[in-house]
């Protein structure tokens, strides 16, 4: 009997930005959006908890060697506070654990959230991915086990009071770097007025560059039946990047690049490619307008970090020259 052929995966490359709904995992979200894409590679830039909504950008083929730069990326959060209640989840969706009849009003709170504002230590909720002696922490907690956390820097660019829909809740706004959680920040605000308190409800605006405008329904996703390289709602694998300074290379030298070869920058024309960068800088390699790689300074050579294939429908008489047999380069 001959062997059973291995289902081809379908050859999808980019980002699509997923507005997601409340109630489901972001791994849950991108498993949906991974069916829709007939099982192409997929990952999430940045997990979202399960109450939470907004901005859950989902890397396919090609655009999942980006991810680490979208999650590195600054974040903005919605979300809104309940004093008088702390729950063990730090969300709506714990138990009670304490109470506080103290409501804080507009003036003590404006005058609390300088404290939360640059580089500052939290620690993050129990009910957290984060493994303690290699077990994530919430099937500690819900094991009743004893979690104990360390507070980590964290930094918190703008924190605002946007507006308080009666004494028992507040809505704030927060940009911050990688690794903040607004449950620990709601809580430690509560705590700081006197109180205690949990998130009820938590939107995440945007994440690196990818904005809440640019996100689709996920019911509205699954309705399109499919998602392949023409999709309209599948944005470049360069999109990701956009924050990351370009390095325009020849076609000779991207064809090196694909098979880990560095890009010599000791010429003065190539002193000018990079001026105003330094040895560790990572740049996005460019040719002909199209990221073929991303690429770090070291040396006077710019050697190559990850490798960016294009999707088939961009191959053509102009493309990028390749050879057989040419392989991702990973020495990051």
């Amino acid at each position: 009997m001959a062997p059973r052929r291995r289902k081809q995966k379908a050859n999808v490359n980019g980002w699509l930005i997923v507005d997601k709904p409340s109630g489901i995992t972001s791994t849950g979200v991108c498993n949906v959006v991974k069916r829709l894409a007939k099982g192409a590679k997929a990952g999430h830039g940045g997990t979202l908890d399960p109450l939470a909504t907004g901005v859950l950008p989902i890397a396919l083929g090609e655009g999942t060697k980006t991810v680490p730069y979208v999650m590195d990326g600054q974040k903005t959060y919605r979300f809104t506070v309940q004093w008088g209640e702390a729950r063990d989840t730090d969300d709506a969706e714990g138990e009670v654990i304490a109470t506080s009849p103290v409501r804080p009003d507009r003036a003590a709170i404006e005058a609390v959230l300088p404290n939360f504002i640059g580089e500052i230590q939290q620690v993050p909720p129990v009910y957290s991915a984060i493994k303690v002696d290699g077990v994530r922490a919430y099937d500690l907690a819900r094991e009743k086990q004893e979690v104990q956390l360390e507070a980590r820097t964290i930094q918190i660019d703008q924190l605002d009071l946007d507006s308080m829909p009666d004494a028992d809740h507040a809505v704030f706004r927060v940009e911050c770097g990688k690794g903040s959680y607004m449950r620990s920040l709601a809580r430690d605000i509560a705590l700081a007025l006197g109180t205690v308190g949990h998130v009820t409800a938590l939107r995440r605006i945007a994440v690196g560059p990818f904005h809440e405008d640019m996100a689709h329904p996920l019911a509205k996703l699954q309705d399109t039946g499919h998602i392949d390289q023409d999709s309209p709602e599948l944005l470049p694998v360069e999109t990701a990047l956009a924050d990351i300074p370009a390095l325009a290379v020849s076609g000779s030298e991207a064809v090196g690049l694909r098979h880990g070869r560095p890009v010599a920058l000791f010429r003065r024309s190539d002193l000018e490619r990079v001026d105003a960068h330094e040895d560790g800088d990572v740049l996005r390699a460019t040719c002909d307008g199209v990221t073929v790689a991303l690429v770090r300074l070291e040396e006077g050579q710019a050697k190559p970090l990850r490798i960016i294939h294009r999707p088939p429908r961009q191959d053509s008489a102009t493309a990028i020259p390749t050879m057989e047999g040419a392989d991702d380069v990973d020495h990051a």
